[in-house]
This record gives C-alpha cells, structure tokens and sequence, in this order.
C-alpha cells in the first residue's frame, strides 16, 4: 500500500531582528589535545576560504584565488586579523582577552619570540571544537573570566543549491555566556588590516631572512551603514585592477545599538597599530574613530557592546565578506570567477546574503541533520561530511561563465596539478550527487573541449581559457575510460537524454580512441594492452586489472548509453568487446588471488600519438615503474564505479570478493613502524593503513613510483568496495583507520592530503553512503532502489535529497521515502530484490512530500 503526505517545513522569515544562529549539531567533538591542526574552511564553492582554527584563530586566508595556507595577511605575529572580548563587571576592573585558546608548549620557541599569530595576546585557557561540517563551534572558559564562550562560524552548504552553495562570506558569532550572579558589561571586537593586494605570493626579505607580505597601496576604509547592518569597507586606490589580489573585503556586524569602529589607527612602527587599538578598546569595550591614514594597510576594527544579564547569553555575530574577480588559475589569462558576477563588491556581499542567513542556516540544517540522524556509522558521517569542504577550498573553482573547474589539490601557495585532471577527478563522487549541475559543467569540459574530435585524444589535462584550445596533448587511459563512465553516471542522476544527445558523438570518439592503430586495443580484441598513462604518473606496459576494468566499465556504459539513443551497432559492437575483455580479464589477469599485471616489453612497439608522456623508458624488456604481478590497492576501481553506476559486476563476482580479501591480507598494515618508504608520508608510526601496493611473489625493481606510500583516496576505493561485497567490517575498519589520522591533533579532520592539501580523490567518500543504503537512481528510468538494511539512510542524486527509513514490522517492512529539498520524478521504487510499483508514470514528489510503502 503507498500513503503520500505533505510535510511542512517551518522557514524562519527573514531578518525583522538580527539574525542569530539557532543550536546547530555536533558530529564530533576534538578536546583541548586534540585542536593544533584543525582547520575548517568557512567559504562557498568557488569563492576562496578562511578557516578557523582548533583555538578559534581566523588562519590561512585564502580569499585572494590562490591558495595560503599558514598565510595570515601579515608577517607572522601579532597583527594577524582577530576578536576580542571585554568585561567588566560592575565594580571591578574590566578584563580582556583575544577569543582565541591557549598555546601548546611546542609552539613556544621562535628565532626571534614570535612563534604563532596572537602570541603575545591574553588567551582563555581552555577550549574544545564541536564540528559538523559546514558548522564549526569552537568553546572557550576561563576561570578567571565571569563568561563562557562559543564561537559559531559557517557558510551555507545546500546540496543541490550551487548558487546558494557558492556565497564568498564567513558568518561568525561569539556567544557569551554570563557565569556570574551580577551583570556584565561585555564588548566583542574584530580587528584586522586591509590587506588588498597582499595574497602571501610577494613579499621583501628582511634581514633575519623572513619574508614579509607585501601588494597592499593605497588602501583605505570607510566606515558605512547600509540596510542589513553596518561595518568597514575595504578596498585600494592603489593596487593594479588587473592583479589577482585586488579586490574589496568588508567586516560588518548586523547589530543595532552600540556598535563603534576605526578605520585606522596610529602608524604601525614597533607593532604601535595593536598597542593603539588594545589601549582604545580595553579602556571601555568602545572604539573611538581615528581617520588618518597612517600605513598602506590599516588597521580597521569594528566593536559591538552590550549589558549580558546573570545567567543569560547574547550573540555578537559578525560577517567577513569578499570578491575578487581576478582569477587565472593554470593560465596566463585572467577566466574570472563566477561568484564576483553575482555581487559589485564586498559590501554588495552582505547586503544581499545576510537577509537570507535565516533561510539558508535553516536549509543547511536540514541537510546535515538529516544525514546525521542516518543510520550510517560515525566515520562514515565524518569521512563523507568533511571531505566536502574540498569544494569550497581552493582546489576548486568557477569561472565566470560558472564552469567548475578543480586542481588536484593545493600546495601552500600555488595550485597543485592543473587542468581539471581526469584519473584524479574520475575518483570523486561529491560533486555528481550534490552537485548536479556542477558535475554537467566538468563532463562538457571533458567532452567538448578537452576531447580533440578528429584525433579522440582527451586530454587528461585541460587547458584554460577555453577557447584557446590549450592542454598537455596527453591521453589517461584510465581517465579519459573513466569520463564516459562518469557522463553515463551523469546521465542516470539528471535524466538529461537531450545533454546526452548532444554529446554521444563525442562520446563514441573518445572511446574508439582506444581502437586507434597501436592504441590502447588497438587490435579489438577487448583488451588493453598499449602504452596506458594512468593515475600513477607513468605508462603501464600490457595489460592490468587497473586500467582493464576501467575499459569494461567504459564499454559497459558505452552499450547502454547506445541502446537508449538506438545506436544499436555501437551498442553491439561495445558488447562484444566487453564481453570478450571481461572473460580474458578473469581467464588472464586473476591469478587466484588478486588481478596483476601482464609486463609487455615496449621495445620495438609502436605507441599512438599521445598515450606515451615520456615518464617512463621504452626501452628493455622488462621498463621500470610498472605493476607487475603486485597487489594493488585500488586494481577494482572500474568495479567500484560501476557499482556507484549501476552498471553491474564487469568481472566475475567471486573473483572480485577475493580480490579484496587479498588486498587486506597483503596491504594492510596494522602499524607503519616497520616500514620502508622512500617517498611521501600521508600515514606513519603507528597508524594502520592500506599500501598502495604489495608484492607477496616478489617486487620488481624499480616499481611505480608510489607504492609504498599511503592515500586515502585510494584507500576508500578499496573500503568501499568492501562495502558494496557485503564485507562491512572490513570496510569500515578502513575508513576508521583514515579518519584516525586526521584527529585535530596531527592532521586537519578537513583537509585530507594526497600530492597536496585538499585532494579532490578523497571526496570518493561519500560514495560509502551509497555502498551503505544501496542507493541508486536513474532518472531516465524513474526508478529508485535502496537495499532492505533497516534504518534511516540519507540520499541525493544531486538535484533532489531526502531520507528513506525502513522498518520492520512483523514480518513486513515498512518503507518511508521522504524528499526533504527539490523534487525527484519516480515511478518505480525497488527495496532489496523486490520492486514496488506504487508511483504514476509522471510522478514526482516535491519537497515536503513523503510515500510509504510496505512489503
């Protein structure tokens, strides 16, 4: 039987009185031991980040389209941007202190006494970070201060929603909490320069050999009130209009009543600005206005003050804005940036966004609240939660024309990996089922301009701008196979057959690239066996679990892509070779074990027209940097997309459960303390991990480079493939092993590193949810299927999101499919093996509607 309903969903209306977050939740909770490396990036997709640190410290500002990390707009001490707070209580001397926690012992000691940002303010003693991400609170007591502390910093996060995703503010509020039984007189302030034009890349070397940031000209602040709250405009009449760093930033508060500010301060000789500014503000929790211009950067600070009653809180919430229109990116040409299109500067910013913060804190809440209270483990939640703040980092970004483009990663200071690189971004699942959109923007890159039409080269490198037609010449087997897999996932979620239309031309010449003379199977036979550059940086010589089963997965989604468009001898022709491949796959590669390689000497082979990069010699019998007959972590992630696809097993089932018991038996390691690496560290001591590779009959000599390194990309690959096998414990073993290493106190929770911080493989792991609930979604079909596992299971498919909860009763199970955002067309709904057909053939439920089924 179905029953449909109508949920209502309160929205707050907007701001009649200043907004103030509501109680947001709390996935994990990170002790006072636990905070030195937290980092949570608070910005919109595409727009650049701050983040805030474990102790409530504003850090890497990366707001200027590059990345910053340990970047705090000025030389490290103590005139980085920060809040501090005043109290008095009636009689007594008023206190202050920076809203920052304490300093760990380690980070005393500095060549010249300036070790951290802040050392040198008062610090509350204790403190603790609560996150759920995109929430981040920060908690601070001291027991001398009559107040306790909370700091609530965010940026809406709405899946399905990129405009409202992509907002370039930081929303921060300082609760106070009045300890005592007498009232306080409680003053919260921001201080920061006005660093447009310093973006941490130029800078004067002093002579103690320390860089100094140097760009800002002329720069000025104004103090303005507008109609959603008042604060400091930055902005320069100095800097060159053209340069990546000019552009405004504002500080604002939506507070009414006794709200004071300076725009400047005294000239900043021996650190004088902060004695300025410390001296005004701790004499009576006010600012007193001071006009003169007295540095190229100044100084403005904003205060907000207020009478806390006994026992009672008030919120002091405050709004970091910015736009900075000047990206490049990978090229030599200014592409934009999307989101500067959508505001005329900073103060247009919040303007426009504070009014709608009721609306969006209330939508961003019903996301992670939702997924939250589903029945996924806690590492699951934190491994898929956290890695989301990748799309907001700067590894990711929007051109003007609202594009997505990504990096692999960051570096500190420069983009790592340009060009949108496909063996990397074939990896992540984030985008395409909560992104929808966004995830259509990368697949017409892939397929109309970095896919050369009359050679069927995709380069796995794409070059900016766009119409320049640039890129490294160079095909990924793994990478381009992985793109029509991707376009065919695309495809299922939207239910867009017109995009698909469009783009099949293109997409049959991207795979019969792989049929060229002295291609990747170049003799048709349904084996890969060329010159195969892949995700390990080099060329693979003969075939290989890793890129075979890529291929079949490519043929897989090739033929059904084919039928629906009634191509009907390209979907033979796909067939045949999948069928063919997938056997010799099983009959050639497996070895009872696991899938190896088979080495083919490259000597005296002739190689198409950009598949061999140079990386690797072709000379000897046996090259350098291949495979061989190890076992790889990641050899079943053809397998693994096809299953996030729906596409199937592409090699036997069996072998495919065996493949990953040995992937536990040889590259697990309990404790890294034993072992040899001589290149990068990602996990070490006494950290359990998956290898990249291991060879129980024998290493090569000079295998690929990294197979003795640890990446959690990869890692999930495998974890979550032992998911989908129905290995749960194992699976999620390795995905508690990952998230161990990224606990606060030795990595960032937000922040997990491959070749850089903010690896866009590592957003691979939201696919452990669908692993989890069974979710899978076609919108050309109209059908939707979750396994029978009783719970509540969060789900999205990139434009519409909801929850599905199953409970037994009796013998039956009762089936509640609940859209919570957007609207999802379906006709048919299967739990487990059965299908239930309750839905009309043009069914589609909206937000607030729910059906329920029972079975």
């Amino acid at each position: 039987m179905k029953k449909l309903f109508f949920l209502l969903f309160a929205t707050q209306a907007l701001a009649q009185t200043p907004w103030k977050p509501q109680k947001w939740p709390m996935l994990k909770h990170y002790d006072q031991q636990h905070l030195t490396r937290i980092a949570l990036p608070i910005g919109g997709i595409g727009t650049g980040t701050v983040s805030l640190g474990g102790r409530g410290q504003l850090q890497d500002w990366e707001i200027m389209n590059r990345p910053g990390k340990g970047f705090s707009t000025t030389l490290p001490g103590n005139m980085a941007p920060f809040f501090a707070i005043y109290v008095k209580k009636p009689t007594e001397k008023a206190q202050a202190k920076a809203l920052i926690g304490p300093l760990e012992t380690h980070e005393y000691q500095h060549m010249e006494g300036r070790p951290v940002d802040h050392h040198g303010l008062p610090r509350f003693a204790k403190a603790s970070f609560d996150a759920a991400y995109p929430f981040g609170q920060v908690n601070l007591s001291d027991e001398k201060l009559p107040i306790s502390v909370q700091i609530k910093a965010f940026n809406p996060l709405i899946p399905g929603d990129a405009e409202r995703s992509g907002i370039p503010m930081a929303a921060l509020t300082y609760e106070v909490t009045n300890t005592s039984n007498q009232p306080l007189t409680v003053s919260v302030a921001g201080s920061m320069r006005n660093f447009v034009g310093k973006d941490g890349s130029k800078g004067s070397k002093s002579w103690k050999g320390e860089v100094n940031p140097s760009g800002a000209k002329q720069n000025k602040n104004q103090f303005r009130q507008g109609k959603t709250g008042q604060g400091i405009f930055m902005y320069s009449d100095g800097v060159d209009k053209a340069d990546p760093a000019w552009g405004t930033i504002a500080l604002s508060t939506n507070a009414v009543g006794d709200v004071s500010y300076r725009t400047s301060s005294v000239p900043n000789a021996w650190e004088n600005a902060l004695l300025d500014f410390w001296d005004d503000f701790t004499d009576d929790g006010k600012l007193t206005e001071k006009t003169t211009v007295a540095d190229e950067d100044p100084m403005a600070s904003l205060a907000v003050k207020k009478t806390i009653q006994p026992k009672q809180t008030e919120s002091f919430t405050f709004f970091i804005t910015w736009h900075f229109p000047n990206r490049f990116a990978w090229s030599k040409e200014r592409v934009g940036n999307y989101y500067t299109t959508r505001y005329a500067d900073a103060w247009d910013v919040a303007e426009k966004a504070v009014p709608q913060l009721p609306q969006l804190e209330n939508e961003t809440l019903l996301f992670v609240n939702s997924f939250l209270k589903s029945s996924y483990p806690e590492a699951v939640k934190e491994a898929a939660l956290f890695n989301l703040s990748t799309l907001r980092s700067q590894t990711v970004f929007r051109t003007e024309d609202g594009r997505m483009f990504g990096w692999e990663g960051v570096m500190d200071s420069e983009g790592s990996c340009a060009g949108s690189c496909t063996h990397v971004w074939n990896y992540e699942q984030a985008t395409a089922f909560l992104f929808g959109d966004l995830a259509q923007t990368m697949r017409d890159v892939e397929f109309n301009y970095a896919l050369d039409s009359t050679s069927g080269i995709m380069q796995f490198r794409v070059g900016l701008p766009l119409n320049k037609g640039a890129g490294n010449g160079m095909a990924a087997a793994d990478g381009q196979m992985g793109t029509i897999m991707k376009f065919y996932r695309d495809w299922q979620l939207s239910g867009n057959t017109a995009f698909l239309q469009k783009n099949w031309p293109k997409i049959k010449r991207a795979l019969a690239f792989a049929w060229v003379p002295d291609g990747w199977d170049g003799n048709l036979d349904g084996v890969m066996d060329g010159a195969q550059h892949n995700t390990m940086d080099v060329e693979y010589f003969g075939p290989n679990p890793q890129m075979q089963i890529w291929y079949l997965g490519a043929l897989k989604a090739a033929e059904k892509m084919a039928e629906a468009l009634h191509d009907a001898a390209f979907a033979q022709q796909c067939k045949t070779l999948f069928q063919s491949g997938s056997t010799w796959a099983d009959q050639q590669l497996f070895n009872g074990e696991y899938y190896e390689q088979q080495v083919m000497s490259p000597v005296g082979r002739k190689f198409a027209k950009g598949t061999v990069s140079g990386w690797n010699s072709t000379q000897g019998d046996f090259p350098p940097f291949q495979l061989a007959k190890g076992c790889l972590v990641d050899q079943l992630v053809g397998q693994f997309m096809a299953h996030v696809c729906g596409l199937g097993y592409l090699v036997k089932p069996q072998n495919v459960q065996t493949s990953l018991k040995s992937i536990l038996k040889y590259n697990y390691r309990a404790t890294l303390t034993e072992h040899f690496n001589n290149m990068r560290s990602y996990a070490l001591a006494d950290e359990p991990a998956l290898l990249m590779a291991s060879w129980p009959k024998g290493r090569p000599t000079v295998p690929f480079p990294y197979f003795a390194e640890v990446m959690t990309g990869f890692e999930y690959t495998a974890a979550i493939g032992m998911l989908y096998e129905n290995m749960t414990d194992d699976g999620l073993k390795c995905i508690q092993n990952i998230r161990y290493r990224y606990d606060g106190a030795k990595r960032s929770p937000f922040d997990e590193a491959e070749c850089g911080h903010h690896y866009a493989r590592a957003m691979i792991s939201w696919a452990s949810t669908l692993a989890l609930s069974g979710f899978q979604y076609s919108g050309v079909e109209k059908t939707l299927h979750f396994n029978d596992q009783p719970g509540t299971f969060f789900w999205s498919n990139g434009y519409a999101w909801g929850t599905c909860t199953k409970q037994k009763q009796g013998t039956q199970l009762k089936t509640t499919l609940t859209v919570l955002h957007g609207q999802l067309p379906v006709q048919t709904v299967q739990i487990g093996n059965k299908k239930v057909h309750e839905l009309a053939a043009n069914a589609v439920l909206k937000a607030g509607e729910k059906v329920e089924f029972m079975r």
